[in-house]
């Protein structure tokens, strides 16, 4: 597969990965290089990984707990402590080996770390190979809320190798599915209609939809790296998505969403929005329900519970002047940005969701 030039960097596929990447070390000469990791791909990930490098350099592997819930910037600080342990300089590396929170965090502990050193991202999920690693975003999150610090900073590579996907549970796989969803409802029809139907898909055809999700996310982020205007539409199904994942990750009595479960529920949601406030067809809100609740299970959301979500939505970063700004759909592949909506549309939604 052909690179996929992004801003200052490219992202590199598979056997063609390991290449650049061993040509990159070749030609640069970093003093010191840390792989950071989490505790599944220490063990799942890094030996594979390690194996494809050629020749010797100076590694140092830092592992932090697995889990949005240790994207902190007390994870931060732990990192922060270990490189400056292990002497790290202006002139080191990090490698990011793992999944959205390893390359969130790790691409911005590299973009603040003694004002900014090198960092690469490498993949292993599903949902960071098609949307985490790629965009030059990186952040943790503050309490409850998510990605709340954070700064754009520009990897030096982006490495997609399919074959860690090898090493993912069933419902990780779905998690990054939906990132895929709504890049087809976002920006391109014929690539939301495959997704209708993907019983006779086979690895190359998955590997295929990635390299298109890639291009898509790629495109609109050269466009707007910073998200001034066009870059918004990638957030469709997140505002309330990802107040519904911060509403689960801190609840005592509701077992803990991925994300990609949490923004299936938030597109639904955002369609009959779309109905609502855009004119999108119904039938194509019902559709988009549909196909999603093929691939993920419904989850029970109380009025109660969508009041509390409500308030968590209002720290949304796409939010300004005290307006909580959704993306919407006026058609399939024709977002709208910035539409303010009522309370009670979005209980609406929810009915919506329920039936």
């Amino acid at each position: 597969m052909e690179a996929i030039t992004s801003i200052n960097y490219n992202v590199h596929f598979n056997l063609d990965a390991y290449t650049a990447l061993n040509n990159y070390l070749k030609e640069t000469s970093y003093s010191k290089i840390f792989i950071l990791v989490d505790t599944n791909t220490h063990v799942c990930c890094l030996p594979n990984f390690m194996g494809a490098i050629e020749g010797n350099y100076p590694f140092e592997i830092i592992e932090i707990e697995q889990g949005e819930i240790n994207k902190t910037i007390e994870t931060c600080a732990a990192v922060w402590s270990a490189i400056s342990e292990l002497e790290g300089d202006r002139k080191s590396l990090i490698i990011n080996l793992g999944g959205g929170v390893v390359t969130d965090l790790g691409g911005f502990v590299a973009a603040t770390y003694m004002r900014g050193i090198d960092f690469i991202n490498v993949p292993t999920t599903l949902l960071s190979m098609v949307d985490a690693s790629v965009g030059g975003k990186t952040g943790v999150d503050l309490g409850s809320l998510k990605n709340q610090v954070g700064v754009f900073c520009t990897p030096k590579m982006v490495l997609v190798i399919t074959d860690f996907l090898k090493t993912l549970p069933a419902n990780e796989m779905r998690s990054g599915m939906a990132e895929m969803l709504k890049h087809g409802l976002i920006a391109d029809e014929e690539y939301w209609n495959e997704f209708k139907n993907l019983e006779n898909l086979n690895l190359n055809d998955l590997d295929r939809l990635i390299y298109a999700s890639v291009v898509i996310k790629n495109t609109v982020v050269k466009a707007d790296l910073k998200e001034q205007n066009l870059r918004k539409i990638l957030n469709f199904g997140h505002t309330l998505g990802h107040a519904v994942e911060s509403y689960f990750l801190n609840s005592e009595t509701r077992a803990t969403l991925l994300h990609g479960e949490a923004i299936a529920i938030g597109m639904i949601l955002a369609a009959h929005l779309s109905f609502q406030a855009l004119g999108f067809p119904i039938e194509k809100a019902k559709e988009i329900k549909s196909v999603i609740t093929t691939y993920f299970e419904k989850v029970s959301i109380s009025e109660e519970e969508l009041e509390h979500i409500i308030t968590l939505m209002k720290h949304d970063k796409k939010n300004s002047f005290g307006n909580v700004n959704f993306v919407l759909l006026k058609d399939i592949a024709q977002p709208e940005i910035d539409i303010n909506v009522s309370k009670k549309m979005i209980f609406k939604s929810l009915e919506f969701y329920k039936k």
